[in-house]
This record gives structure tokens, sequence and C-alpha cells, in this order.
């Protein structure tokens, strides 16, 4: 009974930083803001969802699994980020700073 519960919050928990970030998309005026906002509720909501889950398998292969994808996700996700960010400021691309074109 507990587990579930545990296990119910977390992933209601991922579910909502999924959502935020998904807000965060549409929100947000340029690449790199939009930039942010998916990347960390990325992480952080997947994160949840996995540890959700993890509770909900119990002590298993599944958890030994899940755990494996968590680790990967934690590595990969700020990397690739950075990675894009990297990529577009190389190709040119200017982070928004809230100025009318031409205003100094």
């Amino acid at each position: 009974m507990v587990q579930d519960i545990v296990s119910w919050l977390l992933i209601a928990g991922g579910a909502f930083f999924v959502m935020v970030g998904g807000v965060g998309l549409v929100r947000m005026p340029d690449f790199f803001t939009r930039l942010h906002p998916a990347s960390v509720t990325d992480t952080m909501g997947a994160g949840l969802l996995l540890t959700g889950f993890m509770v909900q398998a119990g002590a298993s292969l599944v958890t030994v699994k899940l755990v494996l994808i968590l680790v990967f996700l934690l590595f990969t996700s700020p990397t690739a980020a950075h990675a894009l960010a990297h990529a577009a400021l190389l190709d040119g691309l200017k982070p928004w700073t809230g100025k009318k074109d031409g205003a100094p």
C-alpha cells in the first residue's frame, strides 16, 4: 500500500515536470531559453518517473535496468543540451536579450 502511494506520487511528480517543460517550450521566446526548460524538466521528469517505476517494480532485474537507464539519462541529457547550445552559438545564433531589433 505505501509502496503504491510513493510510486504514484513520484510518477505524478515526473508527469508534472514533463508537462511544465512542454509549457516552457511553447512560452519561451528563442532557442536558448527553450533549451533550458526542455533539458532540465526532461532530466527531472524522467528521473522522477523512472524512480517511481523502480519503487513499483520492487527489488528485481527490472529495477536494475531502470537504474541503468536513469544513469544513462543523467549523463546524456545535460551533455546533449550543452552540445546543442554550443553548436547553435558556433553557427552564429545569438541569444535573445529582450531588446527590440535595432535598440541599443
